[in-house]
C-alpha cells in the first residue's frame, strides 16, 4: 500500500491554542497534487466537532456543512481555524477555514442542531428512493485499488453501474463504500468521507481519462452517522448539469436496508 496510516489516524488535530487546531496531512491521501477533499473537509468537520464540545454541554449533531475547496492541500502540517458564528438555544453555527503556509485552501460554515421533538410530524417525509439493486453486496468483488487515485486504497469499492470512461450517453454510477480499515467511532467526519469518495458521475459519459477536483461540496446529514455499520453504504450519483469545464452533481448515501444517511451536492472542475 502506498499509505499505512489509516482514516482515524489521518484525521487526528491537536489544539494548539482556542480555536486553531493543527493538523498533519499524511502521505497516501492524494487526489492529484492535494489531499483528497474527503480528507480535507473531514478535518475542518474534526476540529467543528472538538469545538462545540467546548461551548455546549449537550452534542449537536452537525445538520449540514457548506465548502469551498479553494486550492490543493499538501502533504505536512496545516492548521485549522474555528470561529463560532452563533450559538443559539438549539442551533449552533460555525465558520472553519484551513491555513498552510499562509494560505486559505478550504472554507466551510457548519450548522449544528439539536432534534426538534415537537410539531415535525407534518413535515417528515422522504421523497426520494434508493436506487434499485438486484446483487446483494457481498456478492460484487471490490474493484482494485491500483485502477484509482491514490487515496482510494483506503476504501472498498463494489461496482454496480456508471463505467468511468465508458462514452455512455448518462452520467450517473452507483455502487457499495466502505473504509477497509473499520473506524472505532463513526461520526460526521467519516460520513462526509465517504459522500467525497466515489468518482464523478460525469466520468461514464466521457471517453478518455479526465481528473476532476471538487471546488464546492453542500452536504445534509438525515440519518447520520449513528446508522454507520460494518455494512457497506450505497452511493448514488448523477450529473445534473456541466457548462464551460464544470459540472454539478447531486449524490446521495444510503444504508444497504434503504435507509437515508446523507445527500451532497457538489460542484466539480475539469483540471485536464
Amino acid at each position: 500500500m502506498l499509505g499505512a496510516m489509516d482514516f482515524t489516524c489521518a484525521l487526528k488535530l491537536e489544539l494548539e491554542r482556542p480555536q486553531v487546531y493543527v493538523i498533519n496531512v499524511p502521505e497516501g491521501w492524494r487526489h492529484g497534487s492535494g489531499a483528497f477533499g474527503g480528507l480535507v473537509l473531514g478535518y475542518i468537520v474534526r476540529a467543528v466537532l472538538a469545538e462545540q464540545v467546548q461551548v455546549s454541554a449537550h452534542e449537536r449533531p452537525l445538520r449540514t456543512i457548506t465548502a469551498t475547496i479553494a486550492g490543493p492541500l499538501m502533504v505536512g502540517p496545516a492548521k485549522v481555524h474555528v470561529e463560532r458564528l452563533r450559538i443559539g438555544k438549539s442551533v449552533t453555527v460555525f465558520a472553519a477555514r484551513i491555513v498552510q503556509n499562509d494560505e486559505t485552501l478550504a472554507h466551510a460554515v457548519c450548522v449544528l442542531g439539536l432534534a426538534r421533538t415537537t410539531q415535525t410530524s407534518d413535515v417528515d417525509h422522504l421523497d426520494i428512493a434508493p436506487p434499485t439493486v438486484s446483487t446483494r453486496w457481498q456478492d460484487i468483488e471490490p474493484l482494485a485499488s491500483s485502477l484509482l487515485p491514490e487515496f482510494s486504497q483506503h476504501f472498498e469499492y463494489r461496482f454496480v453501474c456508471g463505467v468511468p470512461f465508458s462514452g455512455s450517453a448518462e452520467a450517473h454510477t452507483t455502487g457499495f463504500i466502505r473504509l477497509r480499515e473499520p473506524v472505532d467511532a463513526a461520526d460526521a467526519a467519516v460520513v462526509v468521507a465517504h459522500a467525497d469518495a466515489w468518482w464523478p458521475s460525469a466520468l461514464p459519459r466521457m471517453s478518455t481519462p479526465r481528473l476532476m477536483v471538487t471546488l464546492s461540496f453542500t452536504l445534509e446529514m438525515f440519518g447520520g452517522p449513528e446508522l454507520l455499520s460494518s455494512a457497506p453504504l450505497l452511493h448514488t450519483s448523477r450529473a445534473m448539469a456541466g457548462q464551460s469545464g464544470y459540472i454539478t452533481e447531486a449524490r446521495e448515501l444510503w444504508t444497504v436496508d434503504g435507509r437515508l444517511v446523507a445527500a451532497n451536492q457538489q460542484t466539480l472542475a475539469i483540471v485536464k
